[in-house]
């Protein structure tokens, strides 16, 4: 009986390079981001993609500079994810009837209980609204995340935003 081979993971050389590299890809996300905690994730987000990248045919071989890379296209994204955000945020302030909170710091409470009542919430619950609605995904696009069909996936979103309603009010009315 013949053992099949068992290729070594390409993206092993990560091991060996991340001492090395890891000061530079933080230092490169944190003097161009200036926030201590995002260029954390961004950092941490820039080695899974690599990680995934190195396993890919045809990847170069992991160095500082190709990690580097890696680093600029997750703060790209990152700048472009606030970029849409910001657009939504200026179509509902040019909207007629949309009047500003009259209490800005209602609006800051408002979102700290949201995110509490959705850190409540089961984890597939939790992981459909923040793809549809924190990160504006379509629906394909949170089915595709989730591993679910789109008609699976909108009715999760139901659900979650059922569940969601449910807890949030009912911290409402306790209050």
């Amino acid at each position: 009986m013949t053992h099949p081979k068992v290729r070594p993971d390409p993206a092993a050389g990560l091991l060996e390079l991340y001492d090395e590299a890891l000061p530079h890809v933080y230092g490169y996300l944190l003097g161009r981001c200036g926030d201590v905690g995002l260029a954390e994730e961004l950092t941490a987000e820039s080695f899974l993609a690599a990680v995934h990248a190195a396993r890919q045919p045809g990847t170069p071989a992991p160095s500082v500079p190709w990690l580097i890379g890696v680093a600029r296209h997750k703060l790209a994204d990152h700048w472009r994810r606030v970029a849409r955000e910001q657009r939504g945020r200026q179509l509902l302030a040019t909207e007629p009837d949309w009047e500003p909170a009259e209490d800005p710091w209602e609006t800051v409470v408002d979102r700290i209980r949201a995110r509490e009542v959705l850190g409540r919430l089961g984890a597939h619950h939790r992981a459909a609204l923040t793809l549809r609605y924190l990160d504006g995904l379509p629906v394909p696009e949170v089915a595709a995340h989730l591993d679910r069909t789109v008609h699976a996936t909108e009715a999760l979103l139901v659900r979650a935003r059922a569940a969601f309603r449910r807890c949030y009010e009912g911290e409402e009315g306790s209050r």
